[in-house]
């Protein structure tokens, strides 16, 4: 699926009693699954939380100081934005085509690849159609 990065958050610490051996099992279940799957569990992180009462959600939770590793806020802020391919060709999957009168006709889609500009001649495949790019709009603005 192409995920480059993840987080494990072993919710529901309250029912379990805050109980380390209980996330000590979850998290070697969840390990070995993952290995197989073709990750390296030793480079996830797993963050044990009560989303009900809020444990390691921001802040370290006194109910496991056994944990020493990060919150979830913390674990969220530490994943890395993905790179944006502008170096490759203009890849833009098409979600819908609108006819608006007075207007024309307007592609809608997200750009995957590459970069889209007012002015630029780009072709749909599997048509082969060919026009000019008038305007590129993100939620009703202009970029």
């Amino acid at each position: 699926l192409g995920v480059k990065q993840m987080i494990v958050a072993v919710n529901k610490m309250d029912i379990a009693g805050f109980e380390q051996r209980r996330y000590e099992e979850i998290k070697a279940e969840v390990s070995a699954y993952l290995a197989r799957v073709g990750y390296k569990p030793e480079s996830i992180p797993f963050v044990p939380i009560s989303g009900f009462g809020g444990d390691n959600m921001v802040e370290a939770s006194g109910n496991m100081a056994w944990y020493k590793g990060p919150t979830l806020l913390a674990a969220l802020d530490s994943v890395k934005p993905p790179r944006r391919m502008v170096d490759k060709p203009l890849r833009l999957p098409l979600q819908d085509v609108y006819k608006i009168t007075g207007v024309g006709t307007v592609p809608v889609g997200r750009v995957e690849t590459g970069v889209v500009k007012p002015g630029m001649e780009v072709t749909f495949g599997p048509v082969g159609l060919t026009t000019e790019v008038r305007s590129v709009e993100m939620h009703h603005e202009s970029v």
